[in-house]
């Protein structure tokens, strides 16, 4: 029968030619691409709207990935993906506070790579890997889109700085990595953080970089979440294992349901300031949500 992936690429490729698949957003994408001034490793450097370098290839990536994701969005075979997206669209009005604590940033990471559509569970990334080399799209697009793929939300405990690099560990883990913070915020030790991380993109960039505004928790320390993780694992377990070698990674990129993080950010907002959104509580608790209640 084949994937969702091969059955979408098949209908756009012998769309060419027709008016069967409207192609002019992924024709758009792969322009902007080819035009962004980035070399085959995407080691050009160039800045794009005026982003620090290594953040612009991924903000090009994420950009050309959205319009790619226009012309997918329209066929049948993405009508799973479509729901999903929308409702949650039309729930969290994703923006940046005071309208949404879901920032445009956080909601479009989600909505391009972590919600899984069809009977083979792929995602809008995973459709456009399959799609974009039969269109000869640069490399350095494959590989960006294909780090954003596997990237995922996860809770982090800020370890200091070190030279232009904030320090961020993933909770319940000892590996510290370096960070860039695009969105400036500075932060202190002991801090929990809910972000994005996205690795290096080429060999000339020294920093992993925090892709969204960071999401800041005040008062609960990492126990707490190591806590939480343990609890929301065995449930999961109970439930559905999930298939996967690294139950923890599946549950931070799909959760237990498709908006279990949304709803997250949502009841635990707390403030924010320009360069962060501060959260507070634990995601199943809901008495420490200030936004959590008997109906949602």
């Amino acid at each position: 029968m084949g994937s969702v992936a091969d059955k979408i690429a098949k209908k756009i490729l012998s769309s060419r030619g027709s008016k069967v698949v409207d192609l002019a957003g992924w024709r758009e994408g792969r322009k902007m691409a080819v035009e962004a001034g980035f070399d085959d490793d995407g080691q050009t450097l160039g800045k794009f709207a005026g982003l620090e370098p290594c953040h612009s290839l991924y903000a090009m990536g994420q950009n050309v990935a959205s319009l790619m994701a226009e012309t997918v969005s329209g066929m049948r075979e993405a009508k799973g993906y479509v729901r999903i997206a929308g409702n949650a669209e039309d729930e969290y009005m994703p923006s940046g506070p005071p309208m949404s604590p879901l920032t445009v940033s956080y909601f479009t990471m989600w909505a391009l790579f972590d919600v899984r559509f069809g009977s083979s569970r792929e995602t809008m990334g995973s459709c456009i890997l399959r799609i974009a080399p039969e269109f000869d799209s640069p490399s350095w697009l494959m590989d960006a889109i294909e780090r954003m793929q596997q990237s995922r939300m996860g809770f982090y405990v800020h370890c200091g700085s070190e030279g232009d690099g904030v320090l961020l560990r993933e909770v319940g883990t000892r590996e510290v990595v370096s960070c860039r913070v695009p969105a400036g915020y500075e932060g202190s030790d002991g801090e929990v953080w809910f972000v994005r991380l996205l690795p290096p993109p080429h060999g000339l960039c020294r920093h992993h970089i925090v892709f969204i505004t960071p999401y800041v928790i005040r008062d609960y320390p990492e126990r707490a979440f190591v806590d939480y993780l343990e609890r929301e694992l065995a449930r999961m377990k109970a439930k559905k294992p999930p298939r996967a070698d690294d139950a923890h990674a599946h549950l931070m990129k799909y959760g237990p349901d498709p908006n279990h993080w949304n709803e997250y950010i949502f009841c635990a907002y707390s403030g924010h300031r320009r360069e962060a959104i501060f959260l507070t509580g634990i995601p199943d608790i809901r008495q420490s949500l200030p936004h959590a209640s008997a109906y949602r």
